[in-house]
């Protein structure tokens, strides 16, 4: 059976509302045309209802035209539910086009990123500040203008479809010349760099210092993600572009002038303040997203959070938050650590020296290299170290007791249990790399040093002990000093002098007198060679016996440049104390010392010993618990 005709005025009333309808009933019919497409039966429900709402309004005009305009809603009320369902709605004549394409790739889950613009400068006289380029790229694109009814519903699509928008991390210029590649740290987030920032990223990009060097590195960087862009810097530069991968955000640079409203107490032209400028537009400008500081200056810090505006530490050198979650290098076994190791214990003996095999739950908490112990009232000790561990089993070797003078080395012994685990350390030579920490006193340097002359001079096992340190004062510096390198490293190497005269007297005794003393303290000054750290890029090191002392002071990135300089047969020690950092912008956390202990714990060929006991005297303690 053919369908009937349509009306003739059917068109007309598609195209626009019925002759003597309001407003509000014009932009109802158009929303339910252009609903959202996240959700086809609320639309399809809103249709039916507007055709019943439409059907009661028609109910009361008069009966001429009757026909046509019963037809009408019922016509409108199935494109609308066909097109919501099926396909994009048809906007009316004149009507504003909605964009439907972040609907439709929310609906398919898939993660949409819109295409976002800056908002304008502000005209000339106006209060509110005038703001960068494209930043904010989670950030949603401004709707078109509808009419008030559209709103409630279209917020509620934007709630349901639309993405959390990353924070944007605006980057001080320390943080570039701390780690060069921050830049790609910051996982998913958005990068922001103001132009005063490259400004003094170039004022500091010359001279042969560490912080120069990481300036010249950090413009290489931006030199390699701004290469082959030719277009579009405004909408940011992806930071994977120059191959690292693990940064999922963008980059995005200063182009054009802020105008912020600072207190006047801060002066204009200083170059913080310029940074906090341009943090104060772009948070003003995006209100939706986190806009955050990332400075190394505490002092900037403050001012940020002063002015209400966020800032944060560069946290991702840093190794641990508290330094006491540091590894020790040490573990305490239970009570009844034999009681419940009677039956699965085994022992036997190798080279001289005891071994244990033992399984069971503590093995999980143990790592190769590590020092354990059991003590007791009335009962003998046990002192060993974690030599292999395989699954739920470990081995654990008895150490040497250098506690005793017997086995003295160089005149010197060990005073505590520490001390004596460190010196098992010190003269393994399976052990390429040791670490030691602890507080002044304990006896961190005149270990090493012993165990060095002990393998350089007794045992020629290494040619020859080089000792390096950061040149950072603790108070004024004293300025240039004169002579060859070692002579400009001697000042700083007075703790080594205090050592060496130590252990030449208890090396030699009184044999030779005078004269067998002045020999040996030659003999000891040839195997001993000072150098300066700021020319040990490019060197290898063959066979020598290498020290970093007050390596506490130095950068992770210093830390590796010097560790990298092994060759076969090195040995490396780093001794320091994280209480006694005199670097600018280190800390406990970032230092390269507790870099590099938690970097090589568990490493068969590395150990490390937290030293807990001052020996130097009772002064020394004395003044070390109660300063």
């Amino acid at each position: 059976m053919p369908l009937p005709k349509p009306p003739t005025k059917l068109g007309s009333l598609l195209k626009a509302p019925a002759a003597g309808a309001s407003t509000a009933q014009a932009a109802e019919v158009e929303l339910e045309v252009s609903a959202p497409l996240e959700q086809p039966a609320q639309a399809s429900r809103g249709a039916k209802a507007t055709a019943a709402a439409g059907r009661g309004r028609q109910a009361e005009r008069p009966r001429a035209g009757a026909p046509a305009g019963a037809e009408a809603p019922r016509v409108a009320a199935k494109t609308a539910t066909r097109t919501t369902s099926a396909r994009p709605a048809r906007t009316q004549p004149g009507a504003q086009p909605r964009a439907a394409a972040p609907a439709a790739d929310s609906r398919r889950g898939s993660r949409q990123t819109p295409a976002l613009t800056m908002p304008p400068a502000a005209p000339s006289g106006s209060s509110a500040p005038a703001v960068a380029a494209p930043v904010a790229r989670a950030l949603p694109a401004a709707a078109p203008a509808r009419a008030p009814q559209a709103a409630p519903v279209a917020r509620r699509a934007g709630a349901q479809g639309a993405v959390e928008p990353g924070k944007l991390f605006v980057l001080d210029t320390n943080v570039l010349m701390h780690d060069p590649t921050s830049l790609f740290r910051f996982e998913e987030h958005d990068v922001y760099l103001p132009m005063v920032t490259l400004e003094e990223l170039d004022g500091h990009k010359k001279g042969m210092s560490e912080v120069a060097r990481n300036a010249r590195q950090a413009s290489r960087e931006l030199d390699a993600l701004v290469a082959g862009v030719e277009a579009g810097i405004e909408q940011g530069i992806r930071l994977d572009h120059s191959g690292h991968t693990e940064a999922r955000g963008r980059l995005f640079f200063q182009t054009r002038a802020h105008e912020a409203r600072l207190p006047e107490a801060l002066p204009q032209g200083k170059a913080d303040n310029q940074i906090l400028g341009v943090l104060q537009a772009l948070t003003q400008a995006f209100p939706e997203r986190s806009v955050v500081l990332v400075s190394k200056d505490i002092n900037m810090r403050v001012k940020a959070r002063a002015l209400g505006l966020n800032a944060e530490d560069y946290a991702n050198d840093k190794t641990l938050d508290d330094a006491d979650l540091l590894y020790t290098g040490l573990m305490a076994l239970p009570e009844d650590f034999w009681d419940k190791q009677a039956k699965s214990l085994e022992s036997w003996q190798q080279g001289g020296q005891p071994f244990y095999r033992l399984q069971g739950p503590l093995v999980s908490a143990m790592l190769v290299n590590q020092a354990v112990y059991w003590e007791a009232a009335n009962a003998t000790p046990l002192y060993a170290r974690v030599k292999e561990i395989r699954a739920s089993t470990a081995v654990l070797q008895v150490v040497r007791d250098y506690t005793h003078p017997k086995n003295s080395i160089w005149g010197v012994c060990a005073r505590n249990r520490e001390q004596n685990f460190a010196l098992n350390l010190l003269l393994d030579p399976d052990v390429d790399f040791v670490t030691l920490s602890g507080q002044a006193g304990t006896g961190k340097t005149l270990l090493a040093l012993a165990a060095g002359l002990q393998q350089v001079l007794e045992e020629r096992r290494y040619n020859e002990i080089i000792i390096t340190r950061v040149t950072v004062p603790v108070g004024e510096d004293i300025g240039y000093l004169p002579g060859t390198e070692e002579e400009k490293m001697s000042p700083w190497m007075g703790a080594l002098d205090d050592n060496l005269e130590v252990l030449n007297q208890s090396g030699s005794g009184n044999h030779g007198g005078e004269w067998g003393r002045a020999a040996t303290q030659e003999l000891i000054r040839s195997k001993v060679k000072i150098k300066s750290m700021n020319f040990m890029r490019g060197r290898t090191f063959l066979n020598k016996y290498v020290i970093i002392d007050e390596a506490q002071n130095l950068t992770p990135k210093q830390m590796k440049t010097l560790i990298t300089r092994a060759g076969p047969g090195t040995k490396i020690i780093c001794m320091g104390n994280l209480a006694q950092i005199d670097t600018p912008y280190l800390t406990e956390g970032s230092s390269g010392l507790a870099y590099a202990v938690d970097r090589f714990k568990g490493w068969k060929h590395s150990g490390h010993i937290n030293l807990a006991r001052g020996e130097r005297s009772r002064l020394a303690d004395y003044a070390t618990e109660i300063l």
